[in-house]
């Protein structure tokens, strides 16, 4: 799989948009720049740049289990 980056002019956008609409979603995916999408991307950073700088904390299994179970618990009645 590949991933590309590219300006479109917003004359050509629409047409653009129009091609990439007659892959499936298996083929090609559109992926928008938009806040949310640069937020995730900015969080995702942070963390592999704290995994890199050896800052990451790491949990065994049953921590990791005993964690879950704690916040399970904490937010049971609040769905």
């Amino acid at each position: 799989m590949h991933t590309i980056k590219i300006k479109i002019h917003d004359k050509a956008y629409k047409h653009f948009i129009w091609l990439l609409s007659k892959f499936s979603k298996d083929e090609i995916e559109v992926i928008t720049e938009d806040s949310s999408y640069l937020k995730i991307k900015a969080e995702l950073q942070a963390e592999l740049d704290e995994i890199n700088e050896g800052k990451a904390e790491y949990y065994t299994l049953d921590e990791l289990d005993d964690r879950l179970e704690k916040k399970l618990k904490k937010h049971e009645g609040h769905l």
